[in-house]
This record gives C-alpha cells, structure tokens and sequence, in this order.
C-alpha cells in the first residue's frame, strides 16, 4: 500500500509547481495591465473633458461628451492668442537643449574618459547642482537678469533652463559613457584618429541612448516650465504656452472648456517627442548602471 502511494504523492507537488508557473505569466500581465490603465486614464479625461462645455464638465466629470465642442480648440487657439506662444516655447525649448546637449556632451566626454587632476570634485560640482531647489533661485536670478538687461528676451529663459539641466545631463551622459569598453577609443587612436574624431564620430554615436535620455527629460522641463516664464517675461508677444494657458483662469472664475483644450494642445508635442525617443530613453536609462 505504501509502495502504491508513494508515486503519487511524489506526483502532485509537480502539478502544483507547474500550475502555478503557467499562471504566473497571465498575473504578471494582468497586473500590467491594470497599471497601464490608470497610467493612462488622465491622459484620456484631459482628451474627452477637452470637448465638454462647462456645464458639462462640472455636472458630468467623467462621462463622455453629449456634444464634441470641437470650438473649444479654436476659441482657445485664438482667445489666448495660443499661436504665438507655441513659437516661443519652440524656440525657448529647442535653443535651450541645443546648448544642453552640446556643453554635456562634451564636459562628460572629458569627465568620463580623460584623466586629470581634481576631476573628481569637478565631478561633484555638477552633482551638488541637482541637489539646488530651482525655484529658491528665482530671486537672485531676478536680479541678474534686470542687471544684465535680459529680461523679457529669450535669453532670460535660455540661460537658467541649460543651467539647471546640465547637472542632471552630465549626470547620465558620463555613466553611460563610463560603460563604454576603453579598447574602442584605444583601437580609433591607432588607426590616427584624433581626439575630435573619437568624440564625434566614435562616442557621440554611441551614446545615443542617454542624449535620447537627456533630450526627453530635458525637453519636458523647458516645455512645461510655468514659474520662470511668469517671473521673467511680461511682453505678451514673448509668452509662452504655459503662460498663454494661464489666461484662462483669474480670480473670479475658470473657463475649464477652453482650460483643458489649451492643455490638449500643448501636451501633444511632448508625446510626439516621447513617442520618437522611447526606445532610445529605456536603454539610456539602464545602460549607464551595467558595466564592461
């Protein structure tokens, strides 16, 4: 009778094992899933709420519209003079991770492959700036900028935003180039290519993933930016989105139909971008942690 039992018994914990492992996959992605899902769902009410008037909005939140006000989009574009302000912004935002890319790229190119003295606290430098609260500088940045006569020019927006993302870009840029294998470097100068040629035909390439990194986080920050605009530009033709938005609300009351059309507006530039970088975003942001 024990002989009988024994296989059986040795049987079932496999069943189990290999029930539990089929199952295992379908949990995982249903967890996903679900997360996805309520990742995504503000995204989705800003998009709907967009085409509501206010009545609707503030009597049904969260069900879709009765009537598409497609108007709303061309009441905001107009009303907050929206065109305009979607200039500034591009300008602002592509002068200012121009510079950011071109000033990390090359201090992490030397920070990350050459040897020199104090490199380690110039190092340190740039990370004690990620640990500056932006906004506390906002004063004395005030007054720079009045003293310099920059105010109300781009160059007042400019400046401060590739100041504030370098540290963060220099961060990333010289962990992912510090993985990067010496021999290819080594191997380029045999072959009598010179210094700018390694940095810009060997490492630029290369490090594609982490300046898709620092274009995507960088962007989104010059793009979104509401307190330094407000602080330091007051011309109306040099506003930008997040300033145009803004017009919308006062102290009385807010117009949330053209409110959120405005924001639909300005939010589907940086999903374009995100959508263009995504794959090089994920490997820059695990690149720099894996060596060799």
């Amino acid at each position: 009778m024990n002989k009988t039992m024994a296989p059986y018994s040795q049987a079932a914990p496999a069943k189990s094992g290999f029930s539990a492992k089929k199952w295992r996959p379908a949990i995982f992605w249903t967890l996903m899933t679900v997360y996805g899902i309520l990742t995504l769902y503000p995204l989705f009410w800003l998009f709907i709420s967009a085409f509501k008037t206010n009545a609707e909005f503030l009597n049904r939140p969260f069900s879709l519209p009765l009537t598409w006000q497609i108007d709303n989009f061309v009441k905001a574009w107009s009303t907050s003079k929206m065109g305009t302000a979607f200039v500034n912004s591009v300008i602002v935002s592509l002068a200012s991770l121009a510079i950011t890319l071109f000033v990390s790229a090359l201090s992490s190119f030397v920070l990350a492959r050459l040897q020199f003295r104090f490199k380690g606290w110039i190092l340190g430098f740039f990370v004690v700036g990620m640990l500056i609260p932006i906004h506390s500088t906002l004063v004395p940045l005030f007054i720079l900028m009045k003293q310099l006569s920059l105010l109300n020019t781009y160059w007042a927006l400019i400046l401060p935003y590739t100041a504030f993302a370098l540290p963060t870009a220099i961060f990333v840029l010289v962990a992912y180039l510090s993985s990067v294998p010496k021999e290819i470097e080594e191997a380029a100068f045999i072959d009598g290519t010179g210094l700018w040629g390694v940095f810009l035909k060997i490492m630029l390439p290369i490090s594609t993933p982490a300046l898709s990194t620092v274009t995507i986080l960088s962007f989104l920050h010059f793009w979104n930016d509401f307190s330094f605009a407000l602080v330091f530009i007051s011309k109306s033709t040099l506003k930008t989105l997040p300033l145009s938005i803004a017009t919308f609300a006062d102290g009385f009351q807010t117009d949330y139909s053209l409110t959120l059309a405005a924001m639909t507006i300005a939010v589907v530039p940086t999903i374009l971008v995100y959508l263009v970088f995504q794959e090089q975003v994920m490997k820059g942001m695990t690149a720099g942690a894996v060596k060799g």
